[in-house]
């Protein structure tokens, strides 16, 4: 099977992700702010690496509860930077927290985060026509401002954009991949 060029092949969670998350639709808070604080966390590192850590996160910050997250003290920052299965990072530690609370304002504003996200396309996916993916677009660059315009952080047009596929909105599956032919399932 033919995949994506930047799938790892000799990677089981990598290709499980290509073949069965990456690029599919998600409607889901808990999901979407889940991938939401991946991707920040990502910064710098390999999707690879956060994958491999990725059920050490669900952990550490409660299944993503964006409540509990939200919520999180001091103490419970200390926990995370000491919390060897993550990415021990202070400062994106303490984005997720601010981030979860902004979530929470976006989420009673639209009545959930998933009508927020899905209102800048019209609630249409957006179909890359060609094999050069980008790393950033004015669709990007758009969700990028509002967001950090209400505060958050770790929400560059580059993690945007990276976001923006994994939850689906962008699907940037190539031509040749075997999922480009059933990509908006």
């Amino acid at each position: 099977m033919k995949r994506c060029f930047w799938v790892d092949e000799k990677s089981e969670i990598y290709v499980k992700y290509h073949d069965e998350e990456w690029g599919v639709p998600k409607y889901d808070d808990r999901e979407l702010f889940e991938l939401l604080i991946l991707e920040s966390f990502q910064a710098g590192l390999s999707w690879l690496t956060i994958l491999k850590r990725r059920e050490a996160f669900r952990q550490a910050f409660d299944n993503f509860d964006v409540i509990k997250v939200s919520n999180y003290s001091e103490k419970k920052v200390e926990e995370l930077v000491k919390n060897e299965k993550i990415i021990r990072c202070r400062g994106k530690i303490i984005a997720t927290i601010n981030n979860a609370k902004i979530f929470r304002e976006i989420q009673s504003e639209y009545g959930s985060f998933s009508n927020y996200i899905w209102h800048f396309t019209g609630n249409k996916i957006i179909v890359n026509q060609n094999n050069e993916i980008p790393v950033s677009t004015p669709l990007s660059d758009t969700i990028s401002k509002d967001l950090k315009k209400r505060g958050m952080k770790y929400v560059g047009t580059v993690i945007i954009y990276s976001y923006l596929q994994a939850i689906g909105v962008v699907n940037d599956h190539e031509k040749t991949c075997f999922r480009y032919s059933n990509r908006l399932d």
